[in-house]
């Protein structure tokens, strides 16, 4: 049954998205809000099929921010990238570079204002996302950042960059971690029932040293983390799914 509703999921996700991303390109020529708009309205129709199709819905705990912040998220799936953009109003997300050759997509997320890292720049791919994020910050849009730079299967041990140090020093804002376990439900193709728990955690306050920040977002982030992934793993087993 699973690996059925995991096919009907894939087919309603490949036509939304091939319909919404055509009927969309007029937006190309609008102002930016407009291809927002669209984005998270393809987000939230993609979030519905995901519950009414495979049986796997969502709750976000904590407060969703509503002010330029700085937001860390975990990275296990896609869903991560879709739910925060459709949860999060306007927040600018890190992407790299090759993400932008991806045609349709490509073009929409260049549209969207991402700030996006050309990894093989190494420094100077530092130096122009933290140009392109203070731009971002100051028209008060937040900022999304995956700190460990790919996803992270449930359980993996952490990796966390410096480009969101970097980040955090050069904006002086508040930088809000963001927990997760969508990895054990969306697993590539196959989409296990449940319900995805996305947590906001409480923000770390501006202006700690790199090393304060950089163990306080690893602590907070791991251990909210490995408590939803316990609490998932739980739900499965209830369900016969692990």
């Amino acid at each position: 049954m699973t690996l059925f509703r995991s096919t009907l999921f894939f087919l309603w996700f490949a036509c939304v998205s091939a319909i919404m991303h055509v009927a969309a390109l007029p937006t190309l020529l609008l102002p930016r809000r407009a291809i927002v708009w669209a984005a998270r309205r393809w987000g939230a129709v993609n979030l519905w099929g995901l519950k009414a199709i495979a049986g796997l819905d969502y709750e976000v705990r904590g407060t969703i921010p509503t002010d330029g912040v700085l937001i860390a998220a975990k990275h296990m799936s896609m869903w991560d990238t879709m739910a925060l953009y459709t949860l999060l109003d306007d927040a600018a997300v890190v992407i790299k570079r090759e993400l932008l050759s991806v045609p349709f997509y490509g073009w929409f997320v260049r549209k969207a204002g991402s700030i996006v890292v050309d990894r093989s720049a190494h420094a100077g791919a530092l130096r122009k996302m933290s140009e392109d994020a203070r731009s971002v910050a100051a028209g008060g849009r937040s900022i999304v950042i995956f700190p460990e730079g790919t996803r992270k299967n449930p359980g993996a041990l952490p990796d966390y960059k410096p480009g969101v140090a970097g980040l955090y020093k050069q904006l002086a804002l508040p930088c809000v971690p963001v927990a997760l376990n969508s990895g054990l439900f969306w697993t590539g193709f196959i989409k296990n029932s449940g319900c995805i728990v996305i947590e906001f955690l409480p923000a770390i306050p501006a202006g700690l040293t790199r090393a304060e920040f950089m163990r306080t977002l690893e602590q907070r982030t791991e251990e909210a983390t490995a408590r939803l992934v316990a609490e998932g793993r739980d739900l499965l087993q209830k369900h016969g799914q692990s």
